[in-house]
């Protein structure tokens, strides 16, 4: 078989960045490995910590050179980026999510994130809630609520009656092996996957974890159904043959906007008709957007004061500690900074991709987001009338 272009520098990459993440985590540092495609063989002698961030900072900066015009140079440029933020630059926000993120961060169209908030009002009176404080209570109530021990215990088998409509339209039959931990991180993250090969560990963090019924379900989908089946399916194609991408995915690479979107956005591609869920992701979308306007302005320097305002006005059930997190997490941390955005962006256009798409356009893009990791400009290839310039 032939190498694809650029492998050699590949290889070589992934070995730097399995030493940066063995330098971070020995540090007590946040991994910068989130999914490993292509996992060293049992036996494997174990990795070796980098030397330090600089060396490792200046060896990636020679291999993004050396793979100039590949999909591998910008994958490295975008841990370039980071790394050299995590260092202590200071890159103005449009740049830096550009350059790790794949999209310009940009507000969107004048009236576009009011018609997802109205859109967001009506998914909710349809379920008879008022629009207020108590709107996402109201929903949990409506709904049930289900304690973490159950919710544990249940999801994969919610995971499984919805997985055969996934794999049918991501065309998939990659297999994936589910072990479940319960944290207490403090952290943004009420949930997180990572994993290796065909296995997926998934944690719940006490300090944020809720559930309800159509939560499970809608946390089944994105979860497992989403980022587990998804990347158990990469690294089922990278051990079939030689793939042209870096086979270790992490948070601050130009896959998130396409990884998290999907996800966010896969009930109503796969169960249009659960109205619980259709509301979540409803109610979701205009949280993102919410979200979206709190980076910018906090990036942008507006005081924080008005932020604030804004933002309760916008989410009314969000109190000023959840605001707080908010306005430190896109503000000050070089991981978040970056990826965050993700889910603006992401949400925004595989939603329009479940409302607005044919068919033809939908399998389109599922099956090439669960054969390789894809980027925002791969996303506009596959579907040119998306929302995105």
């Amino acid at each position: 078989m032939t190498p694809p272009p650029g492998a050699g520098v590949r290889d070589e990459a992934e070995r730097v960045i399995r030493a940066w993440d063995a330098h971070e985590t020995a540090r007590g540092a946040r991994p910068v490995i989130d999914y490993d495609c292509a996992p060293p063989p049992p036996g494997a002698p174990a990795i070796a910590p980098a030397t330090s961030r600089l060396a490792v900072l200046a060896r990636l900066t020679e291999l993004r050179d050396e793979a100039g015009g590949t999909a591998v140079a910008d994958a490295l440029d975008a841990h370039v980026a980071y790394l050299g933020h995590v260092l202590g630059e200071r890159p103005p926000l449009e740049p830096y999510v550009e350059r790790t993120q794949g999209i310009r961060p940009v507000p969107w169209p004048a009236g576009h994130a009011e018609r997802i908030e109205a859109r967001a009002r009506q998914a909710a009176g349809d379920l008879g809630l008022a629009w207020g404080p108590r709107t996402m209570a109201d929903l949990a109530a409506l709904d049930g609520v289900i304690d973490l021990q159950e919710a544990r215990d249940r999801v994969v088998d919610v995971a499984a009656a919805a997985e055969p409509a996934v794999r049918a339209l991501a065309g998939t039959d990659a297999r994936y092996e589910v072990r479940i931990e319960v944290v207490e991180v403090d952290d943004y993250w009420a949930y997180w996957l990572d994993g290796a090969g065909p296995r997926v560990r998934l944690r719940f963090n006490l300090r944020h974890a809720r559930f309800t019924e159509s939560r499970l379900r809608q946390f089944a989908l994105h979860e497992l159904l989403g980022h587990a089946l998804q990347s158990a399916s990469y690294a089922a194609r990278a051990a079939d043959g030689d793939v042209p991408w870096l086979r270790l995915l992490s948070t601050n690479l130009p896959y998130q906007v396409c990884l998290e979107g999907l996800a966010t956005a896969l009930p109503l591609l796969v169960a249009p008709d659960d109205e619980l869920l259709r509301a979540r992701v409803r109610i979701d979308h205009h949280v993102h957007l919410v979200r979206a306007a709190v980076h910018l302005a906090v990036n942008h320097g507006e005081p924080l004061a008005g932020i604030a305002a804004a933002t309760r006005r916008r989410v009314p059930w969000w109190d000023d500690a959840r605001i707080s997190d908010e306005l430190a997490d896109r503000g000050t941390d070089p991981m978040l900074r970056s990826y965050l955005w993700s889910y603006a962006a992401g949400t925004d256009w595989f939603v329009a991709l479940a409302d607005e798409a044919d068919g033809a356009a939908k399998q389109r893009v599922l099956r090439a987001a669960y054969a390789a990791p894809l980027t925002p400009a791969d996303l506009r290839g596959l579907w040119p009338g998306g929302p995105w310039p």
